[in-house]
């Protein structure tokens, strides 16, 4: 006769069973879901081994092709722009990346007519209302802003007016004196917009050198008054070129800003890595490129669709 107690035993027999069971099958599951774990953690492994020599390989490539575009630069523009007046506006740009392309200009033989340097005051879009209204103030007696009503345009027009003018600059209009340009130049520096400076001498072409993508919630409205100042001096003279760095040709940059509207680019000439030899180069061949009467869309960004440099 079974007993209550044998019931009992034969119970926690059972049950002592299952748990050994269930122990030792989950034992077997965690051993092969570790041993799959570390097999994906070694392929992972040896995949970023991989990804990171690629990128040094890629990195001294472009190293050794940034040194080579250095090296034979100044070969590569020699005389294209000689005795062709230019000057230069900068607005947020790398002070390396200005050197590069100076040193450059004078290579082409282009006579440096002077600098002007905005500040970020310029695209500030809390202080676009001051800037019209000093665009209207100071403009010389005989000049003309755009019809437009962004910033951009007509801070491009009142520079336009005292940059450009130079034997053989299109079209035919009023020169302001040299008197004239100092007084807006000096208006525009007090008011914080620009560097305080000399007036530049007139120029036929412009240089505008910007930076990479700007920062801040308000960066794709500054970089845009950046691209329309660039699209109006281009109107006003024998051509423009606007250059920026990497990121520049971003939704944020001037450049990308530029190149989103086709009526910018139909005429203005654009370059997106300035802070490479390669591009420093092109930002003066572009310049000849403007003299010519072409424009290009110029770097390494997706939307240089033509082409890393001029003539390439």
């Amino acid at each position: 006769m079974i007993s209550l107690r044998y019931h009992a035993v034969s119970l926690a027999a059972v049950f002592l069973a299952l748990a050994v069971g269930v122990l030792i099958g989950s034992s077997g599951v965690s051993d092969r879901l570790l041993g799959a774990v570390s097999t994906e953690r070694d392929d992972l492994g040896a995949r970023v081994q991989e990804l990171t020599a690629e990128r040094d390989v890629l990195s001294a490539a472009q190293r050794g092709a940034d040194e080579f575009a250095t090296r034979i630069g100044p070969a590569a523009v020699r005389g294209v722009l000689a005795g062709q007046p230019v000057t230069l506006v900068t607005s947020g740009a790398d002070p390396a990346d200005r050197d590069g392309v100076v040193a450059l200009l004078r290579e082409a033989g282009a006579r440096l007519a002077g600098e002007v340097a905005l500040t970020e005051a310029v695209g500030d879009p809390a202080r676009a209302g001051q800037l019209r209204e000093l665009t209207v103030a100071l403009l010389p007696t005989g000049a003309q802003l755009p019809a437009a009503s962004d910033t951009g345009s007509l801070a491009g027009g009142l520079l336009g007016a005292v940059l450009l003018g130079a034997p053989g600059t299109p079209p035919a209009r009023p020169r302001v004196t040299p008197e004239q340009a100092r007084v807006v130049l000096t208006g525009l520096a007090a008011a914080g917009f620009v560097q305080p400076g000399d007036p530049p001498a007139p120029a036929n072409l412009v240089l505008v050198l910007a930076g990479g993508a700007l920062p801040g919630i308000d960066a794709g409205d500054a970089a845009a008054v950046t691209a329309r100042l660039a699209a109006q001096l281009d109107r006003l003279g024998a051509g423009a070129v606007l250059a920026g760095r990497a990121g520049s040709a971003e939704s944020t940059g001037p450049v990308g800003v530029a190149r989103a509207d086709p009526a910018l680019t139909a005429a203005l000439s654009t370059v997106d890595d300035v802070q490479t030899g390669s591009g420093r180069v092109s930002a003066v061949l572009a310049l000849r490129d403007q003299l010519d009467g072409r424009a290009g869309r110029y770097g390494t960004a997706p939307t240089a669709a033509d082409g890393a440099s001029p003539g390439a």
